[in-house]
């Protein structure tokens, strides 16, 4: 059997078993696992554990300081390269409940669409993944290359373990390349390889001055107004021109290659119809700087919320006693969370000693070069698995855990998406269209197929 004959008999087992798989999908989004509540997560680690140590993987669930993470392995292609494949298997909150069309954990399919929480982020992408491996093994007894699986129960709440656990599991994890299948891909449906993501800051900004709120009549012009304390503050650190003006901030931003500008130029863009579809008048300022250049290579501060004072109806003279402001920003490659926080903290005391700085989540950027040498064989499973080429996106604009494969275990990490566009993570009525779904499980298994098609030549994988 020819290398494109092993392939093909792969594809023909997948297709023919779609309205299986189908429902294995909805007999796995059935059950909860919410992180940020501690629902479900046990049940569905356990469960993962007996349906990959079913297909024939070596499995295990491992504590962390959090929710466990399931590890599962096939380790038996010698001379082949070991891709590490990461996913999440904890899921975001329901809520607003009365906002889903069908219950979020009574997966639903209509319209071509499977709606359930978890569908599109991350169980849909994970799970296509693990019937890519299942198929190999189901066709051909074994993976054309060596395969580790790493599903997180942590990841929608920002992986505060995962570094730690990577850490301390070196010796387990020893890969070659680690791919993520998580998010959207790009809205005009192409397929996606993303090489890296940005990575991310929150903090919450706190101010008090009088014990109690006060009149505003009898107070105001004597007693300081937290609101506006916190309002000076933040026009501190980011001006009307759009520029983050905190001292330091931009130090040691990598410019961008060649091969990363000239991957954006090729992005599809309808800048119009983008700020139509958004009822935007306008893109945030600098108006200059484009699209792409602003979410691969610019990093954030965003305004995420502000509370204080009087909200209810009609007027209150009222001068607030307290106020709180909720802030994140999105940070690019070369940028540390700790450091960044430095300098905000510095920032803070020196134009607001009075506010409160309180440091939540953090993750470090990742970006793996676009010029990797297994980017060839990546592009060629996406185009075997879907018929098209992929677009190539040099940072991912929202944040992944990435960083633990690039910066711990020093290999390349690269996303290449399965979800729909419109895929509601995060939001009711989320969503994995079944031709996703399916083009997901093609493309696990063509990825399998190419990278067991590489040698190793000089010490480096080569086509």
């Amino acid at each position: 059997m020819t290398s494109s004959d092993t392939l093909k008999a792969v594809f023909k087992y997948i297709d023919e078993s779609r309205n299986r798989s189908l429902e294995r999908l909805v007999g796995y989004l059935r059950h909860p696992s919410i992180s940020a509540e501690n629902i479900g997560i046990d049940e569905v680690g356990a469960l993962l554990v007996r349906m990959l140590t079913d297909i024939g993987l070596e499995t295990c669930l491992m504590a962390t300081g959090g929710h466990p993470i399931v590890v599962a392995r096939w380790e038996k292609a010698s001379g082949k390269p070991t891709v590490l494949l990461y996913g999440h298997y904890d899921v975001q909150p329901a809520d607003p409940i009365d906002k889903w069309l069908s219950p979020p954990f009574e997966p639903t399919v209509r319209d071509g669409r499977v709606y359930a929480r978890g569908a599109g982020d991350n169980k849909g992408q994970h799970f296509a993944q693990i019937l890519a491996i299942e198929s190999h093994l189901k066709v051909h007894g074994a993976l054309p290359c060596n395969v580790i699986l790493l599903l997180e129960g942590e990841e929608e709440v920002g992986s505060p373990h995962i570094a730690d656990f990577v850490r301390t599991s070196k010796d387990i994890l020893k890969a070659d390349l680690a791919v993520t299948a998580d998010g959207p891909r790009h809205a005009s449906g192409a397929p996606v390889i993303k090489f890296g993501s940005r990575g991310v800051l929150s903090f919450e900004l706190r101010c008090r001055h009088a014990s109690h709120d006060l009149h505003s009549g009898n107070f105001g012009g004597v007693v300081p107004n937290p609101i506006w304390t916190l309002v000076h503050l933040l026009g501190t650190m980011k001006n009307t021109d759009g520029e983050i003006t905190i001292d330091g901030f931009h130090e040691g931003i990598e410019p961008q290659s060649p091969e990363e500008l000239a991957a954006i130029a090729r992005l599809p863009l309808d800048v119009e119809a983008y700020k139509q579809s958004l009822g935007l008048v306008r893109l945030d300022a600098p108006a200059a700087r484009s699209f792409y250049e602003r979410l691969c290579f610019r990093p954030t501060l965003t305004i995420n919320g502000f509370h204080g004072g009087y909200g209810g109806p009609g007027s209150k003279t009222v001068l607030p006693s307290e106020a709180f402001v909720k802030c994140d920003m999105r940070l690019v490659q070369a940028q540390d969370p700790g450091d960044i926080l430095r300098k905000v903290t510095t920032h803070v005391k020196q134009h607001a000693p009075d506010v409160e700085l309180i440091a939540m989540e953090n993750m470090s950027p990742s970006k793996t070069p676009i010029a990797s040498p297994f980017t060839v064989p990546l592009r060629r499973a996406l185009v075997a698995a879907q018929g098209a080429e992929p677009l190539l996106i040099p940072a991912g604009f929202g944040s992944l855990p990435s960083y633990v494969f690039t910066k711990i275990l020093g290999i390349p990490a690269f996303e290449t998406p399965y979800a729909n566009h419109d895929e509601a993570n995060h939001a009711p009525n989320e969503n994995i269209t079944l031709d996703c779904f399916y083009s997901g499980i093609r493309t696990g298994a063509a990825l399998l197929h190419e990278l067991g098609s590489l040698r190793l030549r000089e010490g480096c994988w080569d086509s």
